[in-house]
């Protein structure tokens, strides 16, 4: 492996906007916090778009009112350039493949698709993150979802932009590395890859909210669930081609202090999904997952693409982050991403 210096050199830095601050929070200051500590670039995240918006507008912009959006969109892209960033994806795109055919879902799904292929014309990225759906909904045909992401793809290529898809741990169909890039290889075209991400991956394959330990429990304990883990981690880093890795996410998770109820939540959401929402530090600052593992096997794959920090922090109670100074919060991110590049490099 090749020097810390050498690897922090060579990659990319990003942050998630939705990952500091509040949607209430002017993106204006975001941006200056995430620029002042260094980064190179941002993901946009929707919720930001849509208070930006609604600022602008007076009033309460709708997630489908896309005129308003791509109206106040070159403004964002302008904020963006004015900090020396570089916006390099727009996210989280969900819920869009698996639907019936003649369904009023999938009516709504491609409605939605082209309202924010729109967008990123408006704004100026090239990139779309589709989250792997977790509809109860949804077809479970791996053929199915592959057809759907396909005909996202050529919408997507008609003005040159790429897909990235993401694994969700609490998927319906697909909340592993090895779905999502067997989809992508279905897919079969060259604008679409991967979007990794560290919790993703170890939170749905060696992590549990759900236990006592915060492990998944099975026949061999640690020790088995340990090996089957970085097996995976090795299969991950021999077959899928750096090429079509798009971006890797980083963030680790706090162990919860009771465990998660194992059934889905009010609204239907997974207890990996309700972990998510907020219990993802940075790296190195209270988590328990395997993050350096995770990233050694994408830096084996010979990806040196960006990395880009999605967390979503409310402290290890999940209830008590105030965001007083994002400034501090966006350093404390790179001081991870530099440690954490360090940890990479070691044999």
């Amino acid at each position: 492996m090749v020097s810390s210096q050498a690897l922090f050199d060579s990659i990319p830095t990003c942050y998630a906007t939705v990952s500091i601050g509040t949607p209430d929070t002017p993106l204006d200051q975001k941006l200056e916090a995430i620029a002042a500590a260094g980064f190179q670039g941002i993901e946009l995240g929707f919720p930001d778009l849509l208070s930006f918006a609604s600022k602008r507008q007076n009033q309460e912009v709708e997630a489908q009112d896309f005129d308003s959006l791509c109206h106040v969109a070159p403004e964002v892209k302008q904020l963006v350039e004015k900090k020396g960033l570089k916006l390099v994806m727009l996210q989280p795109f969900s819920n869009f493949e698996g639907w019936p055919e003649g369904s009023d879902g999938r009516e709504d799904a491609f409605r939605r698709a082209k309202g924010w292929i729109r967008i990123m014309e408006a704004v100026g990225t090239d990139m779309l993150q589709v989250g792997s759906t977790d509809s109860p909904h949804a077809l479970g045909n791996l053929d199915s979802l592959a057809a759907d992401l396909r005909q996202l793809a050529d919408l997507l290529a008609a003005k040159n932009f790429r897909l990235a898809y993401e694994n969700w741990c609490w998927a319906t169909h697909a909340p592993d590395w090895k779905d999502v890039w067997e989809i992508v290889q279905k897919v079969d075209r060259p604008n679409v890859g991967l979007c990794l991400d560290t919790f993703q991956t170890a939170g749905g394959e060696w992590a549990d909210p759900t236990t006592a330990s915060g492990l998944i429990e099975r026949a061999g304990g640690r020790e088995a669930l340990q090996s089957q883990f970085m097996t995976s981690l090795e299969i991950m880093s021999r077959t899928i081609p750096s090429e079509k890795i798009y971006i890797l996410q980083i963030s680790d998770a706090y162990k919860p202090s009771t465990p998660l109820d194992a059934k889905p939540g009010d609204g239907g959401l997974r207890p990996r999904g309700r972990w998510s929402s907020c219990l993802r530090p940075v790296p190195f600052d209270g988590g328990y997952l395997p993050v350096v593992d995770v990233t050694k096997a994408v830096l084996r794959t010979g990806f040196r693409g960006w990395f880009s920090m999605e967390v979503f922090d409310a402290g290890p109670e999940g209830s008590d982050q105030d965001w007083k100074d994002m400034k501090a919060y966006a350093k404390k991110a790179m001081a991870s991403h530099k440690r954490l590049l360090e940890e990479a490099a070691k044999s």
